[in-house]
């Protein structure tokens, strides 16, 4: 089986957790959220879980990636696991306590000064997946994704389970009687409710993943760690922190932590600026985050497949790292995230009809970011693919320059257009796709520089461009046949099949290869 077929496998598997999670999250709890809460509450859920990706940053700094990097040869594995996950303990406890003490400024801070128990319930949420992390990271080194998908996707069905508990169950069984529940349910704070629902769903899977670090400081080591043949179970450390190495690892993940906290930046600013920048009405911008943040929950499919892919595509390139071929292999795979990041783009978008009944009705007036979010979430895609070669040459500061110049075009655009009326929440949109247009493009011509790949530069920009101007003909059509849904809908269909007929005529060898395992 060749290891392009052998990464889409992984990712096809990394991709039941996170399409499961995020499909689950879109089917069910945006659509409820969306109907349940009104545009400002939404609002808020919204800005704290952006505050809460930006504290992971933090609290992880990327100790999972070095992980990878001076992990992956067995005789390195025990010390480098045990080192990594001696620091990320150690810091975790240094930086809940401080943040514990200081939650009501924080609240404040957040314009949120009578409800400090948000702060308390997203830095347990952030605690616990931090702890998390190295054995998730171990789990996809291992080569484990079907343990490592059954554990993130059993977290996010105790999460929809806590909060239609919370919610819905509470509620009506208060008021047949059951009045025991009062002390857990507080009518007039449902929004507390989505981040103890997280919480105790993060600290039930951290439970689950706790025999790791047991492992770690009671046993000696008595077998191959990565004969993947073998039952984890068996598989035991001993205590390892190496001070030398995790000054490496440091050194090497630091650039990547300004590379992570521009994503969050990035990808989720937007809401949080909004809410800053937008009017001087804080219910008014509240409201207007809600719509941004509802309306982009439909590029969930793009960010789904990209999480997916990032998954799988990091430990897989750093194991085949050696191969006179990894180049080759490299290029392949971006040819591929390129294809079928493309279809993903048009099959939105021409289903967008069907597709927008998953948002409450209030929040549908968003829609229009949505072609921007997907373009914008494809080029995030293919840089994580090209990114590969600073992680690979050790060039991580590079990485870190790009990801602050992409900033800091965030930042800037948000900052000039989001007070403007006419504008609004459309300037994060054009700010993500500005800035990982730059990211992507300043990548390639780097890494072209220090590590050359040769990628097919040309299909993939014919295929995403093919992409938008199908798009383009299909708002034609509803513009010109606004009144016949059917034949709307019969011509976007043919324009999708025409577009798929195309990509199988252009990569008709390609896709043998994969499918058959040998080259036609």
């Amino acid at each position: 089986m060749s290891l392009i077929k052998k990464l889409a496998g992984e990712t096809a598997i990394y991709g039941i957790s996170s399409i499961l999670s995020r499909l689950l999250n879109w089917i069910i709890l945006t659509p409820y959220f969306t109907r349940v809460f009104a545009k400002g509450e939404y609002g808020i859920v919204s800005d704290l879980y952006t505050w809460i990706a930006l504290l992971l940053v933090f609290y992880t700094y990327r100790m999972e990636t070095a992980f990878f990097r001076y992990g992956r040869q067995k005789e390195n594995f025990d010390v480098t696991f045990s080192t990594a996950s001696l620091s990320i303990l150690g810091t975790t406890f240094i930086f809940t306590t401080a943040l514990f003490l200081f939650a009501q400024p924080i609240a404040t801070w957040l314009k949120y000064p009578e409800h400090p128990e948000y702060v308390f319930w997203f830095i347990g949420i952030v605690a616990a997946d931090a702890l998390s992390s190295i054995p998730f990271a171990r789990l996809r080194l291992l080569n484990r994704p079907i343990r490592f998908a059954a554990l993130k996707t059993l977290n996010i069905l105790i999460n929809i389970l806590f909060v239609f508990f919370f919610l819905e169950a509470c509620p009506w069984l208060i008021e047949g009687g059951w009045t025991w529940l009062k002390p857990i349910y507080n009518p007039e704070n449902r929004i507390a409710y989505v981040f103890i629902s997280n919480f105790l769903a993060s600290a039930m899977i951290l439970l689950a993943l706790l025999p790791m670090y047991f492992r770690i400081k009671f046993q000696q080591p008595t077998k191959d760690i990565l004969d993947l043949a073998s039952d984890e179970a068996t598989i035991q450390s001993k205590v390892f922190f190496d001070k030398e190495l995790w000054q490496k690892m440091i050194f090497y993940s630091l650039p990547l932590v300004i590379s992570a906290i521009a994503a969050v930046v990035n990808q989720l600013i937007g809401g949080p600026m909004i809410k800053y920048l937008a009017s001087d009405d804080l219910n008014y911008n509240l409201e207007q985050a809600g719509i941004f943040s509802a309306a982009s929950k439909l590029a969930v499919l793009m960010n789904l497949f990209t999480q997916a892919f990032n998954y799988a595509a990091e430990p897989f390139f750093f194991r085949h790292a050696d191969r006179e071929d990894s180049k080759q292999i490299y290029a392949q795979v971006a040819n591929a995230f390129a294809i079928v990041g493309s279809v993903v783009f048009l099959g939105i978008m021409l289903y967008l009809d069907i597709i927008q009944y998953f948002l409450g009705e209030d929040f549908r007036e968003g829609l229009g970011i949505l072609p921007i979010m997907l373009i914008a979430n494809l080029f995030l895609g293919l840089y994580y693919s090209m990114s590969i070669w600073f992680k690979l040459s050790d060039n991580t500061g590079i990485g870190g320059y790009i990801a602050i110049g992409g900033s800091i075009i965030t930042l800037l655009v948000n900052f000039i257009f989001i007070p403007n009326p006419a504008v609004g929440y459309f300037a994060p949109a054009w700010a993500s796709l500005a800035c990982y247009g730059f990211m992507l493009g300043a990548c390639y011509v780097l890494g072209q520089r220090y590590f050359p790949i040769a990628y097919p530069i040309g299909r993939m920009l014919i295929y995403v461009l093919l992409a938008i101007i199908l798009y383009a003909l299909s708002e034609w059509a509803k513009i010109n046949w606004s009144g016949n849904r059917i034949i709307l809908s019969l011509f976007n269909t043919a324009l999708f099949v025409l577009y798929l007929l195309v990509l199988f005529r252009m990569e008709k060898n390609f896709f043998r290869y994969i499918l058959k395992g040998k080259s036609a």
